[in-house]
This record gives structure tokens, C-alpha cells and sequence, in this order.
């Protein structure tokens, strides 16, 4: 058994991404990728996803340490499964194997692997009480390593000291409890996960919003922010000629618009970008 894939079996699970990758295999989306993301609504990522066929790529109803913070970023993944001793045996022999030692929490071992601009995703079932993946002293591990945050379809603990970490990071989660983590084992990281109904291969572009999470997978990346970007001018131009009365609201707010309207809609970006 092995904690981290290899790096064949990496490129394997992510086929579809062509791109740079890490030195594990992991897919690198651009840093220029996920700054425009940075701007993007859910509901603008969801819509271009569920164009391409990729139905279930949104999970709702979290809470947030730092409430409306927007947050972008490749995803690490992680899975805990309830604990059984002979499995745990399994997975401690195998991560002394991978260079992790035995008396270190499980949880830490996900935080290692950490880099600049990820997202730690973890699986841990919704378990609230004893499935605390982090507090405040991993929180500042997590936002160290990042600069981002984490998304947990779990419970975190010391919520006080996780809302002070800096600006700009943010933890989704679905409660919060005192009780350290306990009685689970670590499955794998950087394996598939189900986050709600979504589910997460290692390096799809995590995008967390006031309204969710939305999974971005990493070879859609590059034409989710295009398609964001284009919805974002257009709503900008749409209002502009709807506040000059050029055109009517059942012009604008249609999914095409007729060819005179999107003629004049070219020629103004041209003037924009001028």
C-alpha cells in the first residue's frame, strides 16, 4: 500500500491535463489561471462546467472561518475512513515507509505535503465530533504552506484562533467542535474524493465563494476563467447600453444576443482594449 500515488499513477488519473506538473504528478495550473478564477462567480463556473458535461462539480452548505472570503487554488486531497486496527496498522507501516513518523497525527501528514497556492481537501465523512482536522495551531500550518485555506467535509476545532489567521485565507467546514480528531485512519492522499455530491482528483482548482464550493477540473481550468471573464464584460456592456436605452431588458438578458447587438457588443471591446 501507498499514502501518495506515484507519479505515473498521478498523470494516469489526471490524463486529461497536458500541462506543467509537479515533481509528485500532480497537475499545476497556472498562477496566471487561478488569479482570473479570482474573479470569477460560482455561478459563472458552474454554468461553463455544466456546458462540458460536468454535471456535478458544486458542493454547498458550509460554514467559513473567514466569512466571504474568496478563495482559489489547486487541490491536495486526502481521505479518512473510520478507524479498524488492522487497516491503521496497514497505513502507519506504510507511511513510516513514505518517511512519516509514527507519532505524528495522520492529519499532519496532509499538511506536509502542502505548497504554495493549494487547497487541502479532505474527506473525512462529515464527521463533526473527533473528525477536527485542524485548529488553530494546523489552521496556521495550513495558511503558511498556502496562502489559501482548506476545504473540510468535516468539523474543525478552535474556531477563535482560526478566524485570526490572515487575510486573504479561508476554511471551509461543516461545524465546529472541541473535541480533538480521533478514530479515524488516513486512506490515501492525493486520491479521489467526494466532497457533497462533487468529486475531487488531485490539481482540479478549487474555487470557494459565498455560495460554495465549486471543483474546477484542472484541464477546464484556462477555459472556465476565458468563459468568466466574458460574461463578466458582457454583463458590464449589457447594463451600459440597457442604462442608455439602446436596447430593452428582453434584448440583453437573453442567452445569444441578435447579431446587431453582438456586433456592437465586439466593437465596443475593441474600443475598451484600445
Amino acid at each position: 500500500m501507498r499514502i501518495h500515488p506515484g507519479k505515473d499513477d498521478l498523470e494516469e488519473l489526471t490524463a486529461a491535463w497536458t500541462g506543467e506538473r509537479f515533481g509528485s504528478g500532480r497537475p499545476r495550473v497556472p498562477d496566471d489561471v487561478l488569479a482570473s478564477l479570482r474573479l470569477a462567480t460560482t455561478e459563472e463556473a458552474w454554468g461553463h462546467l455544466f456546458q462540458a458535461g460536468y454535471v456535478r462539480q458544486f458542493a454547498g452548505g458550509w460554514r467559513e472561518t473567514h466569512p466571504g472570503t474568496v478563495i482559489v487554488g489547486r487541490a491536495v486531497t486526502a481521505q479518512f475512513l473510520p478507524h479498524r486496527p488492522d487497516f491503521d496498522g496497514v497505513v502507519v507501516a506504510a507511511g513510516a515507509r513514505e518517511g512519516h513518523l509514527e507519532g505524528d497525527r495522520q492529519n499532519s501528514w496532509v499538511i506536509e505535503t502542502l505548497e504554495d497556492g493549494d487547497v487541502m481537501v479532505v474527506d473525512i465523512f462529515g464527521k463533526i465530533v473527533e473528525g477536527t482536522v485542524v485548529g488553530d495551531n494546523l489552521g496556521t500550518a495550513v495558511a503558511s504552506r498556502t496562502g489559501v485555506g482548506a476545504v473540510i467535509d468535516g468539523g474543525i476545532r478552535d474556531l477563535q484562533g482560526l478566524s485570526q489567521l490572515p487575510g486573504g485565507v479561508n476554511i471551509f467546514h461543516r461545524d465546529v467542535d472541541p473535541t480533538p480528531i480521533r478514530g479515524v485512519t488516513l486512506a490515501g492522499i492525493n486520491i479521489p474524493v467526494r466532497i457533497g455530491g462533487a468529486t475531487v482528483l488531485p490539481g482540479d482548482v478549487i474555487l470557494g465563494t459565498p455560495t460554495g464550493v465549486a471543483v474546477i477540473p484542472a484541464h477546464l481550468a484556462a477555459a472556465v476563467a476565458a468563459s468568466s471573464e466574458d460574461t463578466r464584460v458582457r454583463d458590464v456592456f449589457g447594463k451600459q447600453r440597457l442604462s442608455e436605452r439602446r436596447y430593452t431588458s428582453a434584448q440583453i438578458d437573453v442567452p445569444t444576443w441578435a447579431d446587431d447587438i453582438e456586433s456592437d457588443f465586439q466593437q465596443w471591446r475593441e474600443e475598451q482594449n484600445a
